[in-house]
C-alpha cells in the first residue's frame, strides 16, 4: 500500500511540476537615463549618467500566458557635477508580472511585463558598507524569449525604470527614468 501511495504521489508531484514552468538567466546590457537632473545643493547641479547593466532574473511561469519574476540589477553608471564624472553604483531588485503573447512551450515568446522595484544609489565616495539612497518606482516594458535548446534560451529586454529622485538636493522635479536594453541567457526548467 505504501508503493502504491508513493509511485500515485510522484506521478502527481511530476504533472504538476510539469505545469510550474521557470527559468533562471543572466543578462548584459546598458543603462541610459531621462529627466536624469537630479538637483542642485544649492552651488552645483547634479545629473546621473548610465553606462552597463547586470542583472539576475528568476521566472516562474504559473498558466500559459502569464508569469512572475524576480530580479536584480546592478548599474554602474556616474553622476555629475560641475562638468567632473565620477562612477557610481546603482543596485535594483524588484518583480514584474509577465504576459506572454504566446503560449507556454513555444519556441519564441514576446512578452509585456510590468511592477515595482526599489533602486539603491551609492554616490561616489560611498559603498554597500557606509550606505546609500533608496527609492521606490515602477517599470514596464517588453521583451522576446527565444528557446535554442530543449533547456537554453535568448533572452532580449527594454524596460523602463521610473524612480523617484536620489539623494538630499532641492530643485528636482518628476522621476528619474533608467531605459534598460539587454540581452541574456537564460535555464529552463
Amino acid at each position: 500500500m505504501r508503493r502504491v501511495l508513493l509511485v500515485v504521489g510522484l506521478c502527481a508531484f511530476a504533472a504538476g511540476a510539469r505545469a510550474q514552468v521557470g527559468e533562471f538567466g543572466v543578462s548584459v546590457g546598458k543603462a541610459s537615463y531621462r529627466n536624469n537632473d537630479v538637483g542642485t545643493d544649492g552651488q552645483f547641479r547634479y545629473t546621473v549618467g548610465g553606462n552597463f547593466r547586470l542583472g539576475l532574473r528568476l521566472t516562474l511561469n504559473t498558466y500559459r500566458f502569464f508569469g512572475h519574476e524576480i530580479g536584480y540589477g546592478y548599474n554602474r553608471g556616474n553622476l555629475e557635477v560641475a562638468g567632473e564624472k565620477s562612477g557610481m553604483s546603482i543596485h535594483q531588485f524588484g518583480y514584474s508580472f509577465l504576459a506572454y503573447a504566446t503560449p507556454e512551450g513555444s519556441a519564441i515568446r514576446p512578452f509585456a511585463a510590468g511592477g515595482g522595484h526599489f533602486s539603491t544609489f551609492y554616490p561616489p565616495g560611498t559603498s554597500v558598507y557606509t550606505g546609500g539612497y533608496t527609492k521606490f518606482g515602477f517599470n514596464y516594458g517588453g521583451g522576446l524569449k527565444v528557446r535554442i535548446t530543449p533547456v537554453w534560451a535568448l533572452r532580449f529586454d527594454v524596460r523602463d525604470y521610473a524612480t523617484a529622485k536620489p539623494f538630499p538636493l532641492t530643485d528636482r522635479s518628476g522621476m528619474l527614468h533608467q531605459l534598460e536594453t539587454s540581452a541574456g541567457l537564460s535555464f529552463i526548467f
